[in-house]
C-alpha cells in the first residue's frame, strides 16, 4: 500500500495555485498516526439483504475490513437505517435486524472488529488494532414515537440519531420533502414531542444528529440542545444548493453549539454539475423505480434495498464523477466557515449508489484526503482533527453532558 500511495500522491497531488508540494512519505505518516473516524455508512443492508461480510471481498461495495486496513480507518458509524416504505409498520423490527447484523459481525471477526459505545472505547480499540464498531440510527421513524424505543437503542449501543432521514415525521420536518405539496409541516420544526425526543438524547448521551432535517428543524434543534450537535453526513451548500447541505448560517450555528459537521461524499452533494444532471435523469429513474417494484409484486417478491441501489447505480453510473478536488473544497469550506475545530468526514459509504468522486471508491482511499489536504496547507494538527480528532472531542462533551442532566434528577 505504502508504494501504491507513493505513486498515486505524485499523480493527484499536481501543484497549482492551492496546492504546495507534499512529500508522500509525510502525508502518509500524518494519516497513519491518526484516529480516523467515519460517521456514516449503509453497510448494515449489505449485511441483512445481501448476507455480505466483512471478511469478504468489496464486490462493488466501499466498505469491508481490507479497506479499512488500507485506510487507517479507526472506527466506524454504521447506519441504522430503515427504508420507511419497503418496510413500513416495521420499523423497530428492521431496526433490530440491521443492530443486529453489525453485532454478529463482531461476533464472527472478534480479532479484527469490536463493538464501541465512547470515545474511550473508540481508542481502546486503536490500540488494538481493530475496527471499532459504532451505530447510528438513520431517521427518527425508528423509534416509532416512543422514548421507551428511543432508550432501548441507546442500550443496544446507537450512539447517535439523525432526527429524520427524507421523510417528515409527526414531529420533525425533513428536507427531502421541502416544498412537496400535501406534506404535512410542522410550524415551529419540532413539536412538543420533538424537543422531548432531542432533550432526552442529550440526557442518555445519544448524539443529536441534524443531517437531513429541514431548516427550520435544524434551528429548533440547536435551540433545544443542551449538547453539542452533529451532521453525520452533510457538505456545504454555498457550493452545491441542495437542501441536504448546510448553509453557511448553519455552519457557523454549529460552531458556536461546539459541534462538528462530517462532510458527505455523494457526488450529487459536493458537485453542482452532477447535481444537476442527476435531478434532469430523475423522471426517468422514477419510472424505472416503479416498474421495478411492480414487477417484484407482480411474482410475490419484496424487492430490496440492494435491488433498488442496483438500478439507481445504472442511471448514477452515466453522469461522470466529480474530482476529488469537489470533496476537499467542501471540507475546506466549512473549515473556513465554522473552524477547523467543527468539520470532519462522515462518507455516505454504501448508500450512494457508488458515486463518490474520482479516486475515492472505498475506505481503502482515505489516506488521498489527508494528502490533499496538506497540499492544501493544512497542518498535520489541523489533519488529525479533521479525520476523527473533532468527533472525538464532541463525542466527549456529549458524554459530559449527559452525566450532569443526569446527576441533577
Amino acid at each position: 500500500m505504502k508504494i501504491l500511495l507513493a505513486s498515486l500522491l505524485a499523480v493527484t497531488l499536481p501543484l497549482t495555485a492551492q496546492n504546495t508540494p507534499v512529500n508522500p512519505k509525510t502525508a502518509e505518516a500524518v494519516h497513519d498516526s491518526a484516529i480516523v473516524i467515519d460517521t456514516h455508512a449503509d453497510t448494515p443492508q449489505r449485511l441483512v439483504d445481501d448476507n455480505y461480510d466483512l471478511a469478504d471481498q468489496l464486490n462493488g461495495g466501499n466498505l469491508n475490513f481490507e479497506s479499512a486496513k488500507k485506510g487507517n480507518l479507526s472506527a466506524e458509524f454504521f447506519s441504522i437505517w430503515v427504508e420507511p416504505d419497503l418496510y413500513k409498520g416495521h420499523d423497530a423490527r428492521r431496526t433490530l435486524e440491521l443492530i443486529d447484523a453489525v453485532y454478529q459481525q463482531a461476533t464472527k471477526h472478534p480479532d479484527r472488529m469490536q463493538m464501541a459505545y465512547s470515545p474511550a472505547d473508540i481508542e481502546a480499540a486503536h490500540r488494538e488494532h481493530k475496527l471499532a464498531a459504532l451505530m447510528g440510527i438513520e431517521g427518527g421513524h425508528s423509534i416509532e414515537n416512543s422514548l421507551g424505543l428511543l432508550r432501548d437503542y441507546y442500550r443496544l449501543g446507537v450512539r447517535y440519531m439523525t432526527l429524520t432521514w427524507s421523510n417528515s415525521l409527526d414531529w420533525a420536518n425533513s428536507s427531502g420533502d421541502e416544498g412537496k405539496p400535501g406534506v404535512p409541516h410542522n410550524p415551529d420544526g419540532l413539536t412538543p414531542f420533538g424537543k422531548e425526543v432531542v432533550l432526552e438524547m442529550n440526557r442518555l448521551g445519544m448524539m443529536v444528529d441534524i443531517s437531513h432535517v429541514a431548516d427550520d428543524t435544524f434551528w429548533a434543534a440547536i435551540k433545544t440542545t443542551k449538547a453539542p450537535v452533529i451532521a453525520s453526513h452533510s457538505s456545504a451548500r454555498a457550493i452545491c444548493n441542495a437542501p441536504r447541505n448546510m448553509t453557511d448560517d448553519m455552519l457557523r450555528a454549529v460552531a458556536k453549539n461546539g459541534g462538528v459537521v462530517q462532510v458527505n461524499y455523494y457526488s450529487g452533494f459536493i458537485s453542482q454539475a452532477y447535481r444537476d444532471a442527476s435531478i434532469a435523469q430523475q423522471p426517468e429513474v422514477e419510472k424505472a423505480t416503479a416498474e421495478l417494484k411492480a414487477k417484484f409484486a407482480a411474482e410475490g417478491k419484496q424487492v430490496t434495498y440492494g435491488d433498488l441501489e442496483k438500478l439507481q447505480r445504472e442511471y448514477a453510473d452515466r453522469i461522470p464523477r466529480p474530482p476529488l478536488s469537489a470533496l476537499i473544497d467542501h471540507i475546506d469550506h466549512i473549515a473556513k466557515v465554522a473552524g477547523v475545530d467543527h468539520v470532519g468526514l462522515g462518507s455516505d459509504f454504501d448508500g450512494v449508489s457508488g458515486q463518490l468522486p474520482e479516486g475515492i471508491d472505498s475506505a481503502a482511499d482515505l489516506p488521498k484526503i489527508t494528502a490533499a489536504l496538506l497540499a492544501r496547507g493544512y497542518s498535520p494538527e489541523d489533519c488529525h482533527k479533521i479525520l476523527g480528532g473533532n468527533l472525538l472531542r464532541v463525542f466527549g462533551e456529549v458524554e459530559r453532558v449527559s452525566r450532569e442532566m443526569q446527576a441533577a434528577k
